[in-house]
């Protein structure tokens, strides 16, 4: 059973065709379309085993992208299957699912129109994602779709922990709220490690952080998500590399009375001058800011230090609402590779029950590996994401049971 997972973004699509048919899946082939609605967009094709193909075309809308995609996969010399009926089904990630939904779903038109009522409160990632869908309605009709969402998995969190205290009528109304996001990746990094530790997934405490150029941590009750970092949009918790992350709504106001921002200017203050760039006036890159901090530049070391102790702290909140934590998991591009962050945070820790083990973490990078000491209360352990592999096992599931 061949899968297409598309993940399209604002002017770009990711994309990987997985073989789900036995146990174990198959990546058949991945890939990156850039600049859409730009001149000179860019298809950067990866088939398995064989050489990368890319090519330079006007890209002008998403169905021209995902077009260039089949393309791609059906080519006689880069491609990968004979013919676009291979393609069993199409598993889509979808920015933000509000309440309506609480798993994924087979795309339907009662299901489009969910994914469009949520469009205000992803005005950046949710009208892509729907683009996606229709595209490939056009291109093939008749092929079952799968919307899977970053925020269902952070549909069981409590109340307590997704209200804002604000007048309650503005979530009547507005249904203003904590929804979270990376919320595939946090489900799918607990359940591996479970996997590989011998660890009961539905009866544990794990704290996930997904850190990346977009960051959020997770904690993990007995299966379910009861408080994520993230907030009613993707600025709220953790620096990250250009946004904000929590920051007191009074200082935006006085900001906005002294520079003269409007709410445009507000949006990019917070979305993309702020965060470890904007701290360190260097770069949103963490390997930019190691190497600036090692020749002697303090900012770009108070940005590292900054970072680190956030992470810390919403760890040490997320175990005191849990009372307690087996786990915690390192994922994302940053938690996967940055063995000095990983260390940093680990040993202030210690207070907790976990026992780091400095030694194991050196030089893993992109691997999954279990990173505390065998007498630690607390496991520690880097896991590699794969957020499209969790698209694909979820369209395969809703297909078959359709």
């Amino acid at each position: 059973m061949n899968i297409l997972v598309l993940n399209c973004g604002s002017s770009s699509i990711k994309y990987q065709l997985l073989n789900m048919g036995g146990e174990e899946h198959v990546l058949i082939a991945k890939g990156l379309v850039e600049r859409i609605g730009l001149n000179d967009g860019v298809l950067t094709h990866k088939p398995s085993g064989k050489d990368s193909f890319e090519k330079v075309d006007d890209i002008p809308d998403h169905t021209v992208g995902i077009n260039l995609i089949l393309e791609a996969i059906t080519d006689k010399t880069h491609g990968v299957i004979n013919d676009l009926s291979e393609i069993s089904a199409v598993g889509h990630r979808v920015a933000h699912g509000g309440e309506f939904f609480t798993k994924s779903a087979l795309v339907t038109e009662e299901v489009k129109s969910g994914i469009e009522k949520c469009i205000e409160l992803a005005p950046l990632h949710n009208p892509a994602n729907l683009k996606g869908i229709m595209s490939m309605e056009k291109l093939l009709p008749g092929i079952p779709q799968v919307a899977v969402f970053d925020t269902s998995f952070h549909q069981t969190m409590p109340a307590k922990s997704y209200l804002y205290a604000i007048p309650y009528d503005y979530y009547n109304k507005y249904k203003i709220r904590r929804y979270g996001f990376h919320g595939t990746s946090h489900k799918f990094v607990a359940e591996k490690a479970c996997n590989i530790e011998g660890v009961d997934f539905n009866n544990s405490k794990i704290i996930t952080c997904h850190l990346g150029n977009g960051a959020s941590i997770c904690a993990i009750e007995n299966g379910k998500s009861v408080e994520t970092s993230m907030g009613f949009t993707p600025v709220d918790g953790l620096i990250m590399g250009t946004r904000c992350g929590t920051v007191d709504p009074g200082v935006l106001l006085y900001l906005a009375d002294k520079e003269e921002l409007n709410l445009k200017g507000i949006n990019n203050l917070i979305n993309k001058d702020s965060g470890v760039a904007g701290i360190s006036g260097v770069s949103s890159d963490m390997r930019d800011l190691e190497n600036a901090a090692s020749e002697g530049n303090e900012r770009a070391q108070l940005a590292l230090e900054m970072y680190y102790h956030r992470v810390c702290k919403f760890i040490g909140a997320y175990a005191a609402i849990m009372n307690g934590v087996d786990m915690i998991i390192f994922t994302g591009g940053i938690g996967e590779n940055d063995t000095v962050l990983r260390e940093r945070v680990s040993t202030q820790l210690s207070f907790m029950g976990v026992d780091f083990d400095a030694d194991a973490n050196k030089g893993v990078r992109g691997k999954d590996k279990l990173l505390s000491k065998s007498e630690s209360k607390v496991k520690v352990m880097t896991i590699t994401t794969n957020e499209e592999l969790v698209i694909a096992r979820d369209t395969k599931e809703i297909v078959l049971n359709k």
